[in-house]
């Protein structure tokens, strides 16, 4: 095969990993890396380093057993661990998910706010557009919308870079991993790995590549965009971290919000800092405004053996784009609600999210390694040591994150 036929087959393929991976920076994960640089400067950027490989790890195994198998996450367990398990999971993700699309709304709302939109008219507006690219548009226009929203993420760069930071010390604390044994810091670290891995986004990726067509000869080309997406992801991530870090942490400013960042930055790195602090968390709340609903329906759908897909009409998937249509509607009206319990949402929903997340992990290991699914495709000896050793202290992680909801 030649450079230039290789070179066709990546662009015809890439797209699921990078959207997959940058839908992990949305209003949630943007004020927890904001929150991070704020608080502690930059002695939380090595974590970072871990967070990307163990990213990498589980958005690659759903990437292959989508291309091997052509069958989504919920529905590989349907059929090998039953209807009822099955049942169960989906209604708990849709809970979750219900209450992370609010959030989403509610980081678009105040995002448009802080750039002189009213959030009644802002929340609609919103609302209606990523209603209308998935219900009226096809996969490859959906695609393509998205993949350029990605790049509006690089927002971010130029705001830290405004921001001026000690790049000596951005690179030190980078690769010298440091410890802090405080409540605050160890709740900190561990919302922002738990902030990375969670589990709508492997049923998401994986329901994105069987749509694609992507099949397991040209998976090499697959796992090329899954890997990008993952550095892509947390290099944004890093300058979040950089931009609080060099302001709000060395002016003793705290917070505890994206958009309290974006207000801040301004009178201390100046207004252009702040308008594209404010511009990113726009863009990743509408982004993920759009995603997280699509995934809910994706994973429901395939769990219960109906018909899905963002090329499928209401006739053809009166299921699929119903709740895709629910979970917008609602989630967009709870933000217009007065006196919202959004915080009380969200607690609930990272809750249920962290219990979700380790059963996840061991339905995807449990399944990769199946011969008679993955064939020559399953996890290697050092793969599933990596794979299980990145479960594992997921599954710690979390477990003490939930702890921490309750202290």
């Amino acid at each position: 095969m030649t450079r230039w036929k290789k070179f066709l087959i990546i662009l015809s393929v890439i797209g699921p990993g990078i959207i997959t991976a940058n839908i992990d920076n949305d209003a949630g994960g943007i004020a927890t890396y904001s929150i991070a640089g704020a608080h502690f400067g930059y002695s939380l950027l090595w974590t970072l380093i871990p967070t990307t490989i163990a990213l990498i790890v589980v958005q690659e195994m759903a990437a292959r057993m989508g291309a091997v198998t052509g069958k989504g996450l919920a529905d590989l367990i349907r059929e090998n661990y039953g209807v009822k398990i099955t049942f169960w999971l989906m209604v708990a993700l849709f809970i979750t998910d219900l209450g992370n699309t609010a959030a989403e709304f509610a980081g678009w709302a105040a995002s448009a706010e802080i750039l002189g939109i009213n959030k009644y008219i802002a929340v609609p507006l919103g609302a209606i557009f990523v209603w209308v690219i998935v219900v009226k548009g096809s996969y490859r226009i959906f695609e393509k919308i998205f993949l350029f929203v990605c790049v509006v993420y690089i927002v971010y760069i130029p705001s830290a870079v405004l921001a001026k930071p000690d790049w000596s010390q951005v690179a030190i604390q980078t690769i010298k991993p440091s410890f802090q044994f405080s409540s605050a810091y160890i709740v900190t670290f561990i919302g922002l790995i738990g902030t990375t891995i969670t589990p709508w986004m492997q049923f998401y990726l994986q329901s994105a590549v069987v749509e694609k067509g992507i099949k397991k000869d040209n998976y090499w080309a697959s796992r090329i965009d899954v890997i990008f997406g993952c550095f892509m992801t947390d290099i944004i991530a890093f300058f979040i971290v950089v931009a609080c870090g060099a302001t709000l942490f060395k002016a003793g400013v705290k917070i505890s919000s994206a958009e309290e960042a974006a207000v801040a930055l301004a009178p201390i790195a100046g207004k252009y800092a702040s308008i594209l602090f404010a511009i990113g968390l726009a863009n990743a709340s509408l982004f993920s405004a759009s995603i997280l609903p699509l995934a809910t329906a994706y994973y429901i759908c395939e769990g219960m053996g109906w018909e899905a897909g963002v090329n499928k009409t209401f006739k053809d998937a009166p299921q699929f784009m119903w709740l895709y249509t629910f979970l917008i509607a609602v989630g967009s009206l709870i933000i217009l609600i007065p006196g919202a319990p959004l915080i009380a949402i969200m607690w609930i929903s990272q809750v249920i999210n962290g219990i979700m997340l380790p059963f996840v992990l061991i339905f995807m290991l449990s399944l990769i390694n199946k011969p008679e699914l993955m064939g020559d495709y399953m996890n290697s000896k050092t793969f599933n040591r990596i794979a299980w050793t990145t479960a594992i202290i997921m599954i710690a992680l979390t477990g003490m994150f939930i702890i921490t909801l309750f202290v």
